[in-house]
């Protein structure tokens, strides 16, 4: 049976044009990225997206909203001697010199607040640390004339922290130091160079530095991490919206350094068999000093109670015109004058007591975050003894 309407075609027309006119209206808002929806926020009135060099769909939320995790921007500075009374020895801090300063910044503060705005003498630089990516990096805050204060976004791109300035509200990928979403988008804040070291080889080095104080102004559980088991080398990233490089377990602790716009990649599970690595990148000779006396900061609930991780620093072995050359004798560094040295690559004794080794960029992070940006990386891979 064929039932017929009763409406009048008028009123029918005008219902039709009524709905096409809704979906004509809906269709937009339902094809449009719902984070394209979410990075035109009201809360973001001076960032320009239409200047922006990723796609938006690429950045997600991490779930807390705009600086949330607040960045320090006044922060105070105590002694060593008391620093100890709450820092365990092998706690990790992120080691900052310049001139005659050295400071010590502990991952354990660091954990908490992700960025902490500083200036040592006339330097204004960013002290950045990203839990999720484990990448411990300082920058440069004085850009283009301007000094820049770092906020943190409440957003991650490849499971990675976005920075924002409170000046121009661009936001910045912390990893790589560029900026990918408003007025300085494609522009990039120049490194500074840092170290991460063990709180006890602080002490001895610069017995006179300053620490980060945890008197910050707010109150958080310094000592405790809020992430932990996240480093279990068989978990996944938090929040990575590509399928990892399968080439390294994604949560893998790697070095990686950077040569001229090149990188390469040393995994931990090699370090820590080889704590002295010598090896040839972009026709250069590096050594690598590795240990493992770092306390994980993403392990335990408390900090001090964690395993220990791979520490690893780069160098180029040139000094002075002179390749040198390194072996380990009783966990003593040597190279072939005698000279002994330690793991941040100064000569402790010897002819060359005094001299420093030019460090290589790069860092321990995990492996996905390197792979992630910086897909054309190279791997080390230990050489295959000869068959006797």
């Amino acid at each position: 049976m064929i039932f017929k309407s009763q409406t009048p075609w008028p009123w029918r027309l005008l219902r039709i044009a009524l709905i096409a006119a809704l979906v004509a209206w809906l269709l937009p808002n339902f094809s449009e990225p719902k984070t394209k929806q979410a990075a035109y926020d009201p809360n973001w009135p001076k960032t320009n997206f239409n200047q922006r060099s990723v796609p938006l769909e690429e950045i997600r939320s991490g779930g807390p909203p705009r600086d949330a995790i607040p960045a320090l921007n006044d922060p105070h500075f105590i002694s060593v001697s008391e620093a100890a009374h709450w820092l365990d020895a092998k706690e990790p801090v992120i080691l900052v010199r310049h001139g005659h300063q050295a400071r010590a910044y502990p991952l354990q503060i660091l954990l908490w607040h992700e960025i902490v705005n500083d200036r040592l003498d006339d330097l204004p630089l960013a002290i950045t640390f990203c839990p999720l990516c484990n990448s411990a990096l300082v920058f440069e805050r004085q850009h283009k004339g301007q000094v820049l204060d770092f906020g943190t976004t409440g957003k991650l791109r490849h499971s990675d922290l976005i920075m924002y300035d409170r000046q121009t509200e661009s936001w910045w990928q912390q990893f790589t130091g560029q900026a990918i979403v408003g007025h300085y988008n494609g522009q990039h804040l120049k490194h500074y160079p840092s170290s991460l070291i063990a709180f006890h080889k602080f002490a001895q080095l610069y017995p006179k530095g300053s620490v980060l104080s945890r008197e910050t102004g707010y109150q958080r559980a310094y000592g405790h991490n809020p992430y932990p088991g996240y480093d279990n080398i068989n978990s996944t990233p938090f929040l990575l919206n590509q399928a990892s490089d399968p080439r390294l377990p994604a949560l893998a602790y790697t070095l990686g350094i950077e040569w001229q716009e090149k990188y390469k990649l040393y995994p931990a599970s090699i370090l820590k068999n080889q704590p002295l690595l010598e090896d040839q990148f972009q026709q250069q000779p590096v050594v690598i000093f590795s240990q493992q006396n770092l306390s994980s900061v993403l392990d335990q609930k408390e900090i001090k109670n964690s395993r220990s991780r791979i520490n690893a620093h780069a160098f180029s072995t040139q000094l002075n015109g002179t390749v040198l050359k390194f072996q380990q004798i009783k966990g003593k560094i040597l190279d072939q004058s005698g000279s002994q040295w330690n793991l941040l690559g100064h000569a402790i004794s010897g002819v060359h007591k005094g001299k420093q080794l030019q460090q290589l960029a790069g860092g321990v992070h995990f492996a996905f975050a390197w792979l992630a940006f910086r897909p054309k990386a190279e791997i080390y891979h230990r050489p295959v003894s000869p068959l006797p």
